[in-house]
């Protein structure tokens, strides 16, 4: 009996540990990058979503997680600097808001798990091996950019009676690659591009929008960027005061009075992107986990917007819309 009970008690003396270090993960406050090259208010609705999702998952700040974010305020060559902070905190994970962030997080580092929010095409950027397999410590969502950039100029076409010129509106500095992207389609459209490039503070857009006046552009679209979706309310606002019809990538341009948005529920990318980290946090590792794309669209048109510029847009296209806001 004596060697049973001293064998019990050295069996929960071996098991303690175990279960003291069970318990110290299970009581750990993870802590999650986030890193972005806009600015915090204008990130706000995106980062909302990505929050509220994460607390679904079981994920509370200030119960087990805190979330480091790191917004360069449109300024990108604050990015490396920004993903250098949060690897020196040793961060458990980091995400993404676009392909500058995304670069410089690997940049960074080679061993902490990253996760794009949204990502045009990550394959031929370098960030994953494939969609499939990813490989490295990179994985996450991607967007479809450069077809989704071509709709809408199909759309735009198809809403402006005899347009002839649309203007493309690019943060100055960035890469023309998306303006490359849809020339083939500009072409097929019979459709003149004029490149429109801007300082994203209130000079330099009202002077991008004085430029497209003077191009004679007939309508404008913006590329598909997150320092330009923070500045998307001056954005939408100039563009109804010069009377110029504007097609955008996203819900929320419509949402703050623009004409018409046609592009990826970018709200659902970043419910997405929590749902990679919480799969992190869980100890999966990024090479595991696939990159997915895209699966909600959406087309919003603005019948107020178009009334105020003096738009009739045909019945044709009103009735290819998820929702009309009249």
């Amino acid at each position: 009996m004596k060697k049973k009970v001293i064998g019990v008690a050295l069996g929960a003396l071996l098991f303690a540990p175990s279960v003291s270090a069970h318990a110290q993960q299970m009581g750990k406050v993870f802590r999650i990058g986030f890193l972005d090259n806009s600015t915090a208010s204008g990130m706000a609705v995106l980062v909302g979503a990505f929050r509220q999702e994460l607390s679904k998952l079981g994920w509370i700040e200030g119960k087990n997680i805190t979330i480091e974010y790191r917004f360069a305020e449109q300024q990108n060559k604050r990015l490396p600097g920004l993903a250098a902070e949060l690897v020196r905190l040793n961060v458990d994970v980091i995400v993404t808001g676009g392909p500058t962030p995304t670069r410089s997080a690997m940049e960074a580092t080679g061993t902490i798990p990253i996760v794009m929010a949204v990502n045009a095409n990550p394959v031929g950027l370098g960030f994953v091996a494939s969609l499939a397999r990813p490989e490295g410590n990179v994985t996450g969502l991607s967007s479809l950019t450069p077809e989704l950039n071509s709709k809408r100029l199909e759309v735009l076409k198809d809403a402006v009676p005899k347009l002839s010129r649309i203007g493309i509106l690019r943060q100055a500095g960035i890469s023309q690659s998306q303006l490359k992207e849809i020339m083939p389609a500009a072409l097929a459209l019979k459709l003149k591009l004029e490149d429109i490039e801007a300082q994203l503070d209130a000079k330099g857009l009202e002077s991008a929008f004085k430029t497209a006046k003077q191009k004679q552009v007939g309508a404008m679209m913006t590329t598909a960027t997150r320092p330009i979706f923070a500045e998307r309310k001056r954005i939408v606002e100039l563009a109804d005061e010069y009377r110029l019809p504007g097609i955008y990538h996203q819900k929320e341009f419509v949402d703050d009075g623009g004409l018409m948005s046609y592009g990826v529920n970018y709200a659902d990318l970043y419910r997405r992107a929590a749902g990679y980290v919480d799969k992190i946090l869980k100890g999966a590792k990024p090479a595991d986990l696939p990159v997915q794309q895209a699966t909600k669209f959406e087309f919003v048109i603005n019948l107020k917007a178009a009334k105020q510029i003096g738009l009739t847009i045909p019945n044709r296209v009103l009735e290819r819309a998820n929702q009309v806001i009249k």
